[in-house]
């Protein structure tokens, strides 16, 4: 199998070989990727946890004193040159998170034991890591996810390159992530092991819930190759009622239909709780796993999946109880009647049973039963943005601006000094880049689309007002400068 450079002109190659990263998702999906090596005897066990880990690092203008002329580094570097300054102590700590897994698995595995964890790793944590020559993670990382030997141990879920909140990012822009994420992990990894990426992971769990914008979200989603998502259980209704989830530990079928009555859906395998790191480092749920027994789905007999996502590095608790912790707890559970699991293993073993997506429940974003109430799907988008207006009078906690980990942060509200630039940046790379149909080969447009996701990364949001503001206006400046001066 050819292999992609990770470099091209000084950047990462996030674009240009679009049609054999297409074919290469297209063929893996034709056939099981984990059940193959799955040394899970599923028929037998009584439950099965799932843990994945979020790893991240914003790129910032901040390699010199000048706001407008500083090199774009790794907030990770920024940490390391400056571990004087704040919590910046924590970067050693943080190298050792991003490469640990690579190491507990094999080892591990090694011991007759049988680890799963998964993984989601954002663009630009990988370029700025390779960009301080921490080439020791990637080592370590490609041995664990590439050898036949300890690769079953291991699922890499894909992710936006510049981890874009789906619900305030334009949807053109999104597609461009997700496309780019999946072309740099090719070109780092080898295509081999992107054709067995079949599960995305959303930034801070984001489900945009506006019929179209869920819509656009999980068309691209499908479109760009992926069976299946990580989905927040509040983020999420029935469909007959509007209630929360009965069986949050099986997997269900997330449906998006938007105003002009298209529809699309998507395999959702629930997280649950809330987004403490504690529950993960402290393997919640292995323990609530072992807490239940097998439910029926479909007719058949089959083991919940307990799935819970946190970042990988972030917290004390992280960094210091997880290694532990997660070493007792695979070395425990390895050959008992609960095991670790990832999402796809336990997807494909419940294919093997005979069980059809088809037959999982079916939700869809939180708010819509009452959309659908008042609304018919094909009546167009004016008609739906007249029933949302009405809603949201009716209503205050009425909103359409996406569910999260956190219910307390809108990803659109107080944003508008930010946004404003973003909004343009996106606008000025729509009309003079892809409208005009520009070779994403052409050296001109992978560098406008670096600067452009790089400026799309969710900090800036996130962090409200001050510094994180100022870097993401200023990546916003470069990117609209950028294509107005080279197209």
């Amino acid at each position: 199998m050819s292999q992609l450079p990770e470099y091209v002109d000084g950047l990462p190659n996030i674009c240009g070989s679009e049609p054999l990263v297409e074919e290469t998702l297209r063929a893996g999906r034709a056939k099981p990727a984990y059940l193959p090596e799955s040394r899970i005897d599923f028929d037998h066990i009584r439950a099965a946890c799932a843990i994945a880990l979020h790893m991240h690092q914003p790129l910032i203008p901040a390699g010199g004193g000048d706001l407008s002329t500083a090199a774009v580094i790794s907030n990770l570097k920024y940490m390391w040159d400056n571990q004087h300054i704040g919590d910046n102590y924590n970067a050693p700590a943080f190298h050792w998170c991003y490469k640990r897994i690579g190491e507990f698995v094999p080892q591990l595995i090694n011991e007759g034991k049988e680890p799963r964890v998964m993984l989601e790793y954002s663009g630009t944590l990988f370029h700025g890591m390779r960009a301080m020559g921490l080439n020791d993670v990637f080592d370590a990382l490609k041995n664990a996810s590439c050898n036949p030997d300890y690769r079953r141990g291991i699922e890499w879920l894909g992710c936006p390159w510049g981890h874009a909140v789906a619900p305030s990012t334009p949807a053109q822009d999104f597609r461009l992530h997700v496309k780019a994420w999946q072309h740099h992990f090719a070109a780092i990894f080898g295509l081999e092991a992107l054709a067995r990426v079949r599960g995305f992971s959303p930034s801070e769990m984001a489900l945009p819930n506006h019929p179209d914008t869920a819509y656009a979200y999980i068309k691209t989603l499908v479109d760009c190759g992926y069976q299946w998502l990580l989905v927040q259980e509040h983020t999420v209704e029935q469909p007959e009622n509007g209630h929360g989830l009965e069986k949050k530990h099986l997997p269900h079928r997330l449906v998006c239909t938007n105003s002009k009555g298209e529809t699309v859906s998507i395999i959702a395998i629930i997280k649950t709780q809330g987004s403490d790191t504690k529950l993960v480092a402290q393997m919640q749920p292995y323990y609530e796993a072992k807490s239940l027994s097998r439910w029926e789905l479909a007719g058949k007999s089959v083991p919940p999946l307990v799935t819970q996502i946190a970042d990988g590095e972030n917290g004390g608790v992280m960094m210091n109880e997880f290694p532990g912790k997660f070493m007792d707890s695979v070395r425990e559970s390895s050959g008992s009647d609960v095991s670790f699991m990832n999402g796809s293993e336990y997807l494909e073993h419940l294919f093997a049973m005979g069980i059809k997506e088809s037959d999982l429940p079916t939700i869809q974003p939180s708010f819509q039963k009452r959309i659908w109430e008042r609304f018919t799907p094909g009546a167009g988008p004016e008609k739906l943005e007249q029933v949302i207006a009405e809603l949201k009078k009716e209503d205050g906690r009425f909103h359409m601006e996406g569910g999260s980990w956190t219910n307390d942060i809108s990803w659109v509200r107080g944003y508008d000094n930010v946004l404003g630039p973003m909004e343009k940046a996106s606008s000025v790379f729509h009309e003079k880049v892809l409208k005009p149909g520009v070779s994403s080969n052409d050296p001109r447009y992978r560098n406008a689309l670096f600067n452009l996701m790089s400026s799309q990364t969710s900090c800036y949001r996130y962090w409200g007002q001050g510094l994180w503001t100022d870097y993401g206006r200023e990546l916003c400046r470069r990117a609209s400068a950028i294509v107005e001066t080279d197209f």
